[in-house]
Order: structure tokens, then sequence, then C-alpha cells
């Protein structure tokens, strides 16, 4: 009984810096969403980790990949924040994304930590997930 007391701490223990960044995490992702909208392209492009600047050099290539890429992400009609999950040492926050055709898309954005804060590393675009008979 004592051992499944202490797993069950230690478990609790592990996911609380998941937890405790969720909000800011989520906040990253919602504000780069939101720029994105606006065509800010700029603004959106600061919530990218440095690898992802270095890759595309300029707002603007950014901006073109992400709607040509990623159209769902562009112009979303809803956005709704699921599971942060920690997964080989890297923090994973699971969205759902519908589009404006009503499409829903699950994505996972790669987050890291830097001196400005929480930035989007990689996003994955996911398969779509089975639906039950």
């Amino acid at each position: 009984m004592r051992n499944s007391v202490y797993a069950v701490l230690f478990s609790a223990f592990l996911a609380l810096p998941a937890t405790a960044q969720e909000g800011q995490i989520q906040d990253t992702i919602q504000s780069q969403i939101d720029a994105l909208q606006a065509d800010d392209f700029a603004r959106a492009f600061t919530f990218a980790s440095p690898s992802i600047k270095s890759l595309f050099g300029t707002a603007e290539n950014f901006g073109a990949m992400v709607r040509n890429g990623y159209p769902m992400v562009y112009r979303p009609a809803e956005v709704e924040m699921q599971d942060l999950r920690e997964i080989a040492g890297n923090l994973w926050q699971r969205v759902r994304v519908v589009d404006q055709s009503g499409t829903a898309y699950y994505l996972d954005y790669m987050m890291i930590e830097t001196a400005e804060g929480w930035q989007i590393n990689a996003v994955q675009l996911l398969p779509a997930p089975e639906v039950g008979a």
C-alpha cells in the first residue's frame, strides 16, 4: 500500500512541471494563431523558436509557409487546447482546430522555453482520429 501511495505521489510530482507551464504554453500558441488571423506575420514569427526563425529567415516566408501548409491554423473557425504531454523530454501541446468548412484537425506543437519565454519549435499535423461505429 505504501509503495502505491509513493508511486502516485511521484507520478503527480513528475507531472507538475508540464502542468505548471500549461497556461503559458497555451497562451503562446493562441497568441500566434491570433497574430496569423490578423495577418500580422511579424508578430506571429516572434512565437517561433530560434531554429524555426533560422529555417524560414523572414516573417514573410514564415507566413507563406503557414498559409500554404497549415491553412486550418491560418484561418481557424475554432481552436481547442487539449492535453500537454512530455515525450522524450520534450513538451507537446495537442490542439484541435476546426477550419472554415467544419473539418477538424489535430496538431501537436512542440514547445521549448527560451530567454524570450515559451516558443514553438515544431508543429505536426496528426492523422484524423478513428470514428467509432
